[in-house]
């Protein structure tokens, strides 16, 4: 088998349009389409990153919630390339988005911070 990279990354959210507004319209990502699928009652929105790599936002009747701290196996957060996290994070803080002091990666030496998405799901910002 030969993984050539990332397709996609599904995202259940609990209120579909804060969440809609959250990854458009304060992170920037561009919306590819937007579906309603009536027999499941759940919208599923195609989102992409300036790199192709494509984010499913899905609203579903009720979810349970995701637990995030203390954090639980399995997938652990969403992380998110950017030039510079200090600018990144500033303009987070100026859109009213918590996001944590800037750390820097003890393997790689690159700066990183966390923030979190609508129903907590943690973000991270990761300095290329």
């Amino acid at each position: 088998m030969h993984i050539s990279g990332i397709h996609h990354v599904a995202i259940i959210a609990s209120d579909y349009q804060r969440s809609k507004h959250f990854y458009t319209e304060l992170l920037g990502l561009t919306i590819v389409a937007e579906t309603y699928r009536h027999q499941r009652d759940s919208y599923k929105l195609d989102l992409r990153t300036p790199d192709g790599v494509q984010i499913e936002l899905f609203s579903f009747p009720s979810p349970p919630p995701r637990v995030s701290r203390p954090e639980a196996c399995g997938l652990r957060h969403l992380a998110f390339r950017v030039p510079s996290v200090a600018d990144a994070a500033q303009e987070l803080r100026d859109k009213g988005i918590e996001v944590e002091a800037i750390r820097i990666d003890e393997f790689t030496g690159s700066p990183f911070t966390f923030f979190s998405d609508p129903d907590g799901l943690p973000l991270e910002l990761y300095e290329q």
